[in-house]
Formats: structure tokens, C-alpha cells, sequence
């Protein structure tokens, strides 16, 4: 029932979707959700808990994240793309339940700032790449989902090269862009 609420709740989000939506999409009636689920509420709950999970499980959870838990990131996405995109795309966009990749963000930005301490010396860039890193890795995560899932075998190193050129472009040079001779445009 739940991955057949995170592929109805995965096309509209909690508002579009209605408890008649997922009975359809899991093949039950109403009456069996609500034996299980007190409101539509608790079940997009149970959902983006057990997408949380797996996410906690692949990438080694929010206090054992490394750079290899990009790996972790994309096969979640790769094995459930509809509660990928729930949790990322859907919950982060209603207030009620956003805090759920919020909480998940932070935690990639804070193990992502001591990986990019030596790369990136001047603080203002640290902290902008630390930010910066977990939502390019999301939403190239997501790009790569609504492509296709092409190059699978790939994908992990290609997205790693994506937030690479982001953090050279902020500076990992050891030097700030702007101590380099570069200004803005």
C-alpha cells in the first residue's frame, strides 16, 4: 500500500491526490486504507517515513553521510523514482511536510562542508558549496530520473562531475573566483 500511495501521491502531491487515487492505484478500496491509516494525513506520512528510510539506510544516514553515499542517493531513486520524487519534489513544496528533505538537506550540506574545506579555504564559498552541493545532487538525481535513468551504469560519476564543476566554478581552486582575476558578468 505504501509504494502504491507514493506512485498516486508521486503524480500531484498530498492536495491533488485523494484517498480514492491510491485505493485505485493500490487496488483496494478506501474502507482498507483507513483500517490501516487514519487520514489521508498519517498515510503521506507513513510514506515519506519509509522513503526517509531508505534514503537513511542507502546513503548511511544523516550522521554517517560521505561522499560515496551519492551512490546510496541514486539507487533509492533508481529503485523507488516515485517516492524519490515525492520526497524531494512534492513534500518540499507543502509547508506541512517539507521539513522531511529539509532535515535530510542539512544533514548532506553538513557532511559535504569538511569535504570541501580543502578545496574551497575562503568561508563565504565554503558555506555556499556546502549548501549548494545536496541540491545540485538532488535535482541532477531528478533530471536523470525524468530523462530516462540513461547511462545507469554512469550516473553516479556523471552527477559527481556536475557538483565537481560547481565547486570549481565557486572557486575550488584553493582561491575564490574572484581573487583569480574573474569578475561578474
Amino acid at each position: 500500500m505504501i509504494a502504491a500511495a507514493a506512485r498516486a501521491f508521486s503524480r500531484g502531491g498530498f492536495a491533488a491526490t485523494s484517498l480514492e487515487d491510491v485505493a485505485s492505484e493500490a487496488g483496494v478500496s478506501r474502507v482498507l486504507i483507513y483500517r490501516h491509516f487514519e487520514s489521508k494525513t498519517e498515510l503521506y506520512e507513513a510514506v515519506l517515513m519509509d522513503v526517509g528510510d531508505q534514503l537513511r539506510r542507502a546513503t548511511g544516514g544523516p550522521d554517517q553521510l560521505t561522499p560515496g553515499s551519492l551512490g546510496g542517493l541514486v539507487a533509492v531513486a533508481r529503485d523507488n523514482p516515485d517516492g524519490f520524487r515525492l520526497f524531494f519534489r512534492h513534500s518540499s513544496q507543502e509547508p506541512e511536510f517539507r521539513r522531511h528533505a529539509d532535515e535530510l538537506q542539512a544533514a548532506m550540506a553538513a557532511t559535504a562542508e569538511p569535504y570541501l574545506r580543502e578545496a574551497l579555504p575562503d568561508e563565504a564559498g565554503l558555506r555556499w558549496a556546502a549548501q549548494l552541493v545536496p541540491i545540485v545532487a538532488i535535482e541532477a538525481v531528478i533530471a536523470w530520473l525524468d530523462a530516462g535513468q540513461p547511462q545507469p551504469q554512469t550516473a553516479v560519476a556523471t552527477i559527481g562531475q556536475i557538483i565537481g564543476g560547481v565547486v570549481s566554478a565557486i572557486g575550488g581552486t584553493g582561491q575564490p573566483a574572484a581573487r583569480r582575476g574573474e569578475t561578474d558578468a
